[in-house]
């Protein structure tokens, strides 16, 4: 019989690019879980510590605001993604 490992996204996030477009594809998702999914992704393929402390956030902080069913408030938005050294941009819809 065939086993499988679970799918880890954080294994392939390896340069700013990647990174990039993988949070603008979560960000296109009209449900706001797979954009909190994808943050703690790429948190965790920078490493949480490091990105907490770049943050500004506690590590527990960083862990809990990333967690499923997390109500993400913007003000800690804009600091992970600062501490992952990324920012949202607006674009019009074409």
């Amino acid at each position: 019989m065939t086993q499988f490992t679970p799918f880890d996204a954080s294994e392939f996030l390896d340069n700013p690019d990647v990174i990039a477009e993988y949070l603008a594809a979560a960000l296109e998702d009209p449900d706001p879980e797979v954009f909190v999914a994808a943050l703690g992704d790429v948190a965790k393929a920078r490493g949480m510590t490091q990105i907490a402390k770049d943050s500004g956030l506690g590590r527990e902080s960083l862990y809990k605001a990333l967690s499923p069913g997390s109500k993400l408030r913007y003000e800690t938005v804009r600091k992970v993604m600062s501490g992952l050294g990324v920012r949202l941009t607006i674009t019009p819809t074409p």
